[in-house]
């Protein structure tokens, strides 16, 4: 037995509250239960129930007119249960969100509820909007909407949708946010009127989606919109698309494909009459720019190019006014600031830094620091990115389960003696900070357990590993100033866009690290002192030789040799920076990152002091005295900032498409 559309009775409400409705069908069915028309102030009852009456026959003599009897006692006049439905502070009142079609259904069961049967209601629907309801399955029951023309079930979970199931006279259906894998489903008996077809935020994925959306099976598709899926095939959806001579509205945003530099170009000279891209109205002069681009189709290289720049750091705290003054034999102390960005894994060769003062003279690179068995230590340079990968180095971070320590123990132990063995020439082996891995504190051959290895876990910081599948980068090391200045630019060529727009959805995380390394003078060993020579006749003339040549051999002493600690990290902040835009159709993302107050007041004047210091060498030759700035009550120290800019390349003109 079919249950009615409207039904009212208090088992249906109930089975409808345990169970969450899958099919459509039931989704409109609580839907108008809770639209409580056959409840107060709606429907008949005590309120209205003499309205309603069968009507009795009157004699001839009294149709004469007369006043309209009064209510009865216990009832509600019409304009009075109106009030109560229309009123927003009534607590009978919709929400605010409610469409036009429940207000009007809301009111005729005030009005007329008798007229509230199955056969009227599935007919008065020309538009069905059921958003973020669970539905699962559009069932058959959806046919009996005989005059339906919109029909949005946008955030729910469809993954698939029986074209057949649909009414004839659709000319609008979104499936926003949903799990739709693929176009195939709605193209077995497509709705032939369809005017506007939205399928955003979906999971379409693979070129033969492309072959879905011909005049074959949408003649009369006026707008379309499939952005935000994982389409890739830019040429081949072109070739489709053309075939609609109606289609006016495209969105194709947030697509891989879309990431291409020349995309809004090829799309707009390959769809002569559209008239809307992605929200943006298409001018005559793009359609002028781009004329003929789209015959060059086979020499363009499927790609996206970013460009990732550091500006100036600010607000860093100057550490070493902390530190003690040097002995003679050290510690000689010094600090690096650097910034480091995460981006996702590229081909090494197409990653490649665009300032060649920086490539020659100040190479941007990866901190190494080398370390040996006798715990000196010195920098090196590598590569300026790499691949992150499951290793032993990664796991030393990560808890130590079961037999998995001994077998790390082991295969550090046997990396330590290949390091050892091949170190006898140099002196030393290097254990390199790669992709924001930090060298070990201590030699492994001071490891004796796994319980002393899993130790060294909380002395990295895990902000200095990269996410598994993406690639550290890192600016150039620099000294502390007031203001860090990196002028840094480096652009990133990628083919795989899946990967790619999976990493901007979810953004990069921007680091600044200080860097510390500790030196010590080396003690030479002692040497044989040989025993005087007898004095003789030209002793004289060496003495004043030897007072000549005194203030020249101190000039040219040689320098002390130092060993090196190894470098100790320590991150001064970290942020996340959002790179959806970038997917959204911006160009590009500029923001600085504000990692809060780290400075204080007592650091400022300790810094100025030092500095003053410095200068007053060069005040006395200029007869001047510097002078101490004043800090006042209310002084706020500067917060630690990085101006960061990610921009993706876009083609403005075919001559600079085909240029490159």
């Amino acid at each position: 037995m079919e249950q009615p559309l409207a039904s009212g009775s208090d088992s249906d409400s109930d089975s409808g509250s345990r169970s969450a409705p899958e099919t459509l069908s039931e989704v409109v069915r609580v839907h108008l239960r809770k639209l409580c028309l056959h409840e107060f102030p709606c429907g008949i009852g005590s309120w209205n129930r003499s309205r309603f009456l069968p009507q009795t026959w009157r004699t001839w003599r009294e149709l004469t007119p007369r006043e309209e009897e009064p209510v009865s006692p216990g009832e509600e006049t019409v304009e009075a249960l109106l009030g109560l439905v229309r009123s927003p502070h009534s607590p009978w009142a919709l929400v605010e969100d409610s469409s036009a079609e429940d207000h009007f259904l809301r009111e005729l069961a005030i009005q007329n509820p008798l007229m509230l049967k199955d056969t009227f209601l599935y007919s008065y629907f020309r538009s069905l909007r059921m958003v973020d309801k669970q539905v699962s399955l559009v069932d058959k029951d959806l046919l009996k909407f005989v005059n339906l023309e919109e029909l949005i079930l946008s955030a729910n979970k469809i993954k698939e949708v029986n074209a057949a199931n649909l009414p004839p006279t659709l000319k609008v259906l979104e499936l926003y946010g949903n799990e739709i894998r693929s176009m195939e489903c709605l193209c077995a008996h497509p709705p032939p009127g369809l005017q506007h077809l939205g399928l955003g935020h979906n999971k379409l994925l693979g070129p033969l989606e492309s072959l879905y959306v011909t005049n074959n099976y949408w003649p009369n598709l006026v707008s379309l919109d499939l952005g935000f899926n994982d389409l890739t095939d830019l040429q081949g959806m072109m070739v489709s698309l053309s075939t609609l001579r109606h289609l006016r509205l495209l969105v194709l945003q947030g697509n891989p494909l879309a990431l291409v530099p020349y995309y809004r170009g090829f799309t707009i000279d390959s769809l002569t009459r559209l008239c809307v891209l992605d929200d943006i109205t298409v001018s005559p002069n793009e359609k002028h720019q781009f004329r003929g681009f789209s015959l060059s189709g086979d020499f363009l290289a499927q790609e996206a190019q970013f460009v990732v720049s550091i500006g100036n750091v600010k607000g860093v705290v100057d550490t070493s006014i902390w530190d003690p003054e040097p002995g003679p034999e050290g510690p000689f102390i010094t600090y690096n600031y650097y910034v480091t960005y995460d981006f996702v894994e590229e081909d090494m060769r197409e990653a490649q830094c665009s300032i060649p003062a920086l490539k020659k003279e100040n190479p941007i690179t990866l901190i190494s620091v080398s370390v040996d068995t006798q715990g000196t230590s010195e920098s090196v340079s590598c590569l300026p990115w790499q691949i992150v990968r499951p290793s032993s180095a990664e796991l030393v971070g990560d808890e130590l389960q079961g037999g998995s320590e001994v077998q790390l123990l082991e295969e550090l132990q046997e990396a330590n003696e290949s390091q050892e063995s091949g170190a006898t020439e140099m002196g030393e082996s290097e254990l390199s900070f790669i992709s924001g891995h930090s060298a070990l504190p201590v030699p492994l051959s001071s490891i004796n357990s796994a319980e002393e290895l899993a130790k060294l876990r909380p002395r990295m910081d895990p902000r200095l590993f990269p996410s598994p599948g993406t690639v550290l980068f890192s600016t150039n090391h620099k000294p502390w100033a007031d203001v860090i200045s990196y002028n840094y630019e480096m652009q990133h060529t990628f083919k795989d866009l899946v990967p790619l727009k999976a990493f901007l959805l979810s953004g990069t995380t921007v680091t600044i690290v200080e860097e510390k390394i500790v030196s010590w003078a080396v003690v030479p060993l002692p040497v044989e002192i040989p025993l005087p020579a007898k004095k003789g006749k030209g002793e004289k003339d060496k003495k004043e030789t030897d007072g000549k040549n005194k203030k020249g051999k101190a000039e040219k002493e040689p320098r002390k040799e130092l060993r090196q600690e190894p470098s100790v990290l320590r991150v001064l902040g970290s942020n996340l920076v959002a790179l959806e835009p970038l997917l959204a159709g911006e160009s590009q993302v500029s923001t600085v990152c504000n990692y809060g107050v780290i400075r204080t007041l007592e650091s400022d004047k300790m810094t100025l002091t030092r500095d003053l210091k410095k200068t007053k060498k060069g005040a006395k030759k200029e007869k001047s005295k510097p002078q101490m700035p004043s800090f006042d009550s209310d002084y706020q120290p500067e917060p630690l900032t990085v101006e960061v800019q990610i921009q993706l390349n876009q083609y403005r003109t075919a001559e600079e498409a085909l240029r490159f």
